[in-house]
């Protein structure tokens, strides 16, 4: 039983469906699983009045119920089965009014199906920009359901809506007569079908005879059933359905002609589309491109340093303050050292984090970023792969397990195989703590050209090995993973239009929150287990480090006595004897036992390196180092070996060279193996990351040291 009636928003992609959904449930949002299948949903709360609330989904977006993709499958099985638990009570039609003729086939093929239905004219602003003028009210009259206008970007026409659904909901007005009816060409099948499968719509029985080898709600004797009927009427599914297209789109043509004034001149180009002469133009294109991921990069390091200076000493003046105000002893120490170090080690990086997700959503909202993927797929295809391969890779740059559920939409195997396995390669928002950190360490903050920042073009340029060594191993993969199939790339492009700040906001704010509370529930438990790790050792091995040190000769000073002593306990515990057992593995990249540490934590998620090592720095140093931040801590390393800085720029590009290409995320593997539904493709994807890390990283050092 439902708790609530059910909306679903429907439409095609760029017609402002999920700004409508942002406007209904505002901040009273969840992600989840669609029931049984493997694919996100978005729904929310909209209280419709003082009295009701319904749940709201977001149903991705398609242009018909003939899904071409996985994502836009999930659309037609909600649709097409009235014992779906997300079966909507009413769904809300999203169209684009400048572009109607298009926009109504979906329209119709949902009301069709027999679902009550509101139609949502959006975009009437772009549609006034283009002169043209759309009859609400005789459209409602042609369709036979309420038709609202609204703007999904302001907000605008909501209450109409609101008085619409609620309609809807009570006494469903449903139009008089199927807007295309197959029961004028194929009355017996139809006929057969509905009474064979207790069906009472005869446009839902078209489906089930056209769709039914694709219907997850459909049994295998069912389908069976509905093989043999087709043979035995002789029908031809692919000829029927373009046929029907056909008759839809010569009746829609009709009905835009009525309710439809376009005063704007013949071949006058709008806004839009002189911007996109330069934007798409195959030179001037990617140099804008290029120039504004140089913008992006320099952004977050300009615009950002304040902040994380700010937070970096907070957390360092707080960790101080703990530190004199509360009796010495393990529970101090464990609050300190251990949980504190770790997750302040994280926060330090919501700024930059912030920032980026800001970009990314003004170039989203301004439609911008669609432009990118048109661009892209030039080269895209020279890499084999489809073009439809750009979107989960440029969304690889926030979180990789998205963008891997993002591939749904490409709809050849390999095609979407091959960018399953490469997408991890795109550097997310997980390794931006580590590159800042490591840059900030080697990299002068100088300016280039008086207007480049030099840390800037070097967090650039690793975002671009990222994308650079995709590329080449999608190229690669395209060679050893060898088909027939053929994949193609179809967008359409929306209009330019100011990005909305509320969205903007929404966008980052469930951004940084997903980081800060993904990252730091990882980050706290592995801050107290390695904190455990690095303040126990076996047997009395603590107490001979401490012993050791003392029997030595005099030290100056009791600072330096007790840091000396923090750092052979230290290497004397749990966590020290792990990162020694490791480190003839990882001594020809020029990391030591403690860099060794951080690595094997950082196998759970990769932003936990910085954290690991907030917390390592934390316990090996004495108690009056309680005040210094981790970016000193670590300028402060020295190497045993030379004497001189442990975190040379050899040494840190090494790093920062592994963490390009190194497969250290569970998360990842977890949503490659449920894309893949085998295990056999994460061991892949683990084993051939981690040796390219290791290869390119041990070459880093051994060139540059």
């Amino acid at each position: 039983m439902k708790s609530s009636p059910t909306i679903a928003l429907v439409g095609n992609p760029n017609a402002g469906k999920s700004s409508l959904f942002n406007q209904l449930t505002g901040l009273r949002q969840k992600t989840g699983n669609f029931p049984g299948v493997t694919m996100d949903k978005k729904s929310g709360t909209w209280p419709i009045d003082s009295h009701n609330t319904v749940t709201v989904i977001d149903l991705p977006g398609v242009y018909s119920i003939y899904p071409k993709s996985l994502d836009e499958q999930i659309v037609t099985d909600i649709l097409a089965n009235p014992k779906h638990p997300d079966y909507p009570d009413v769904a809300v039609v999203v169209v684009d009014a400048s572009n109607l003729h298009r926009n109504l086939l979906l329209f119709t093929q949902v009301a069709d199906l027999g679902v009550p239905t509101v139609l949502a004219l959006n975009m009437l602003d772009v549609a006034h920009q283009q002169t043209k003028t759309v009859n609400a009210v005789r459209l409602a009259m042609r369709l036979g359901v309420p038709v609202v206008r609204i703007n999904a970007r302001t907000g605008e026409g909501i209450d109409q809506l609101k008085k619409a659904v609620l309609q809807q909901t009570h006494g469903p007005t449903l139009p008089g007569k199927l807007f295309f009816d197959p029961v004028d060409e194929i009355a017996d099948l139809i006929s057969d079908t509905k009474a064979q499968y207790q069906l009472t719509n005869n446009y839902l029985a078209l489906q089930y005879i056209i769709q039914h080898d694709g219907f997850s709600f459909l049994t295998y004797p069912q389908r069976i059933g509905l093989d043999t009927l087709i043979d035995s009427y002789q029908f031809d599914e692919s000829t029927f359905q373009a046929g029907e297209t056909i008759a839809r789109y010569k009746r829609i043509a009709t009905v835009v002609a009525e309710v439809v004034t376009d005063q704007r001149p013949a071949n006058q180009q709008t806004w839009t589309q002189k911007l996109d002469l330069i934007l798409l133009h195959p030179v001037w294109g990617y140099a804008i491109f290029g120039f504004v991921l140089l913008l992006i990069f320099q952004a977050i390091f300009a615009w950002a340093q304040p902040f994380m200076d700010g937070i970096d000493t907070g957390v360092a003046w707080l960790n101080g303050q703990i530190k004199d105000g509360l009796p010495p002893g393990p529970l101090t120490d464990l609050l300190t050292d251990g949980i504190l170090a770790g997750v302040g080690g994280i926060l330090v990086f919501i700024p930059q984090i912030a920032f980026l997700f800001l970009l990314i959503a003004l170039l989203e909202e301004s439609g911008y970023m669609s432009r990118v993927m048109v661009i892209m797929d030039r080269i895209m295809r020279k890499f084999g792969l489809n073009g439809r391969s750009v979107v989960p890779l440029i969304s690889g740059v926030a979180c990789a397990v998205p963008a891997i559920m993002a591939t749904r939409s490409i709809g050849t195997r390999r095609d979407r195989l091959i960018t399953i396995l490469v997408t991890p390669l795109m550097s997310c928002s997980a390794r931006l703590p580590i590159y800042t950190i490591l840059i900030a360490l080697v990299v002068p903050s100088q300016r280039v050209l008086g207007v480049f920042n030099l840390q800037g073009l070097a967090l650039m340029s690793l975002y671009l090995l990222g994308l650079i060594s995709a590329l080449l191993a999608a190229y690669v993969l395209k060679l050893l993973l060898k088909t027939k199939e053929r994949g193609y790339f179809i967008m359409e492009l929306p209009t330019f239009k100011l990005p909305r700040w509320n969205h903007v906001g929404l966008t980052v704010w469930e951004s940084v929150r997903s980081f800060v509370w993904e990252a730091g529930r990882v980050i706290l438990a592995i801050s107290i287990v390695l904190w455990v790790l690095a303040s126990y050792g076996p047997g009395n091995s603590m107490e001979q480090a401490e012993a050791r040190v003392r029997q030595q000769k005099p030290i100056p000073s009791v600072e330096l006595l007790q840091n000396q002593i923090a750092s052979e306990r230290l290497e004397a515990s749990y966590a020290g004897n792990f990162g020694h057992f490791i480190e003839p593995a990882i001594r020809p990249l020029g990391y030591d036992w403690k860099i060794g540490i951080a690595l094997l934590s950082s196998f759970a998620a990769r932003e936990v390196f910085v954290g690991t090592m907030s917390t390592i720095y934390s316990i090996g140093s004495g108690a009056d180092d309680a005040d210094v931040t981790i970016r000193e801590r670590l300028k402060q390393e020295r190497n045993p070996e030379t004497g001189g800085p442990m975190y040379t720029p050899a040494l840190a590009w090494s790093l920062l060279i592994f963490y390009v290409f190194a497969m250290m995320c569970m998360s990842t593997l977890a949503a490659t193996q449920r894309e893949t539904k085998s295990w056999k493709w994460p061991a892949v994807q683990l084993v051939y990351m981690m040796v390219l890390a290791y290869v390119t990283a041990f070459a880093t050092y051994q060139c540059m040291k």
